[in-house]
């Protein structure tokens, strides 16, 4: 139940040698067709990784008949060098596949500053190739795995169409118009421009509201591919649903797996004075690590709610705001309300409900809290 459950699509998932762990670690998703139409957001972080720049002019045309993935190295800030290893990379996918390398997208994800060992993923490749399958969804939602603990997937099924994705994250997980590499089939037939527009409209309501750690990657990317093999074009807003619900699916499964996490935080915004609002609220105290590490110590303290949504430019007053915690008010119009020892913060989810009494617009934030193994994960890691 994963890329491959819409119909027109074979993936694989091998062991190049880029990992030094050497599991699973370059991935491989075709479109078959009839139709090859696609979309893909990318990180909004300006240092970008060689993937990222080759697969920006790629997609261009909306148009793309396979991506390739590689874990155990970011490509990026590689130079000349690391350039070349992606347009290489692509080439290789092209020349086996028997497609024009324009239309083969690249990602990679793991240690900045390093080489890509060419040989070895040209090897991957050709070894990607041999495999790919209709069944090859679960092994390619490993193979790009770095710190995950556990691969992402998820599947909507609609009458007669669906939409499959797999999903890596567990870092570097900020908003930037994506926050980790996701890719994304349909077999819906739909062309590049409806793919952008609903594919925008679905990581603004879900990647763009997942701030884990408040630091945006160089090689974020999110893909939408496009088959057309169920010969069915839904309308707009069926598409633009389902599509959400996937994307919603797959950023609370990133939330979960957040490095080193023991809560998953939900931080809902209500009565703001407007959309924008709502969200730079809930994105203020998802960055907060005065309130993420009392979270960790299971300290239900909202004065450093309070205090994190004060540095925002919203409209409302501070002294009118309500702040419950797992369904206990402990604040009301910005006062004591009821005692903090009855917020219960022991299990893993933790409800943050914050009334802005500004207007009516309202908007949910993911976060985690922030935690000694978060630290530890972070002060040795390598891919």
């Amino acid at each position: 139940m994963t890329i491959t459950t819409p119909k027109g699509f074979r993936a694989a998932g091998v062991t190049a040698g880029l990992k030094l762990s050497g599991g699973r670690d370059l991935a491989l998703i075709v479109n078959d067709g009839p139709s090859k139409a696609a979309a893909a957001v990318f990180t909004s972080n300006r240092a970008q990784a060689n993937p990222i720049l080759w697969s920006k002019q790629a997609i261009s045309d909306g148009v793309v008949e396979a991506i390739v993935l590689n874990s155990g190295g970011a490509n990026c800030f590689t130079g000349a060098q690391g350039f070349q290893t992606t347009h290489a990379t692509a080439e290789g996918v092209a020349e086996r596949l028997g497609v024009s390398a324009g239309d083969v997208l690249v990602c990679s994800t793991g240690l900045i500053g390093e080489q890509l060992d060419l040989d070895k993923i040209l090897g991957g490749v050709r070894f990607a190739v041999a495999s790919l399958s209709p069944k090859g969804g679960e092994d390619a939602a490993k193979a790009i795995m770095t710190t995950d603990t556990v691969p992402k997937t998820a599947v909507v099924e609609r009458e007669g169409w669906s939409i499959g994705g797999i999903a890596k994250g567990a870092g570097m997980l900020a908003p930037a118009l994506a926050t980790m590499l996701v890719v994304i089939t349909t077999d819906a037939d739909l062309d590049s421009a409806a793919l952008d527009t609903a594919l925008r409209q679905a990581t603004r309501m879900s990647f763009d509201r997942l701030d884990s750690d408040g630091c945006t990657s160089t090689n974020d990317q999110v893909t939408l591919l496009a088959s057309g093999a169920s010969g069915i074009a839904p309308d707009a807003a069926a598409f633009q649903a389902a599509l959400t619900e996937l994307c919603l699916d797959l950023a609370t499964q990133l939330m979960a797996d957040a490095e080193g996490a023991s809560h998953d935080i939900l931080i809902e915004v209500v009565n703001a004075a407007s959309e924008d609002d709502a969200v730079e609220v809930g994105r203020s105290v998802a960055r907060n690590n005065l309130f993420k590490t009392a979270v960790f110590g299971n300290d239900p303290n909202w004065g450093r709610v309070l205090a994190a949504i004060g540095t925002t430019q919203a409209e409302f007053d501070p002294y009118q705001v309500d702040v419950s915690m797992n369904g206990v008010r402990v604040c009301h119009a910005g006062a004591p309300d009821q005692p903090r020892d009855q917020v219960d913060l022991s299990g893993r989810t933790v409800h943050v409900h914050i009334d802005l009494k500004a207007g009516t617009e309202t908007a949910t934030i993911l976060t985690n809290d922030l935690t000694h193994e978060y630290v530890h994960e972070n002060s040795a890691y390598s891919s």
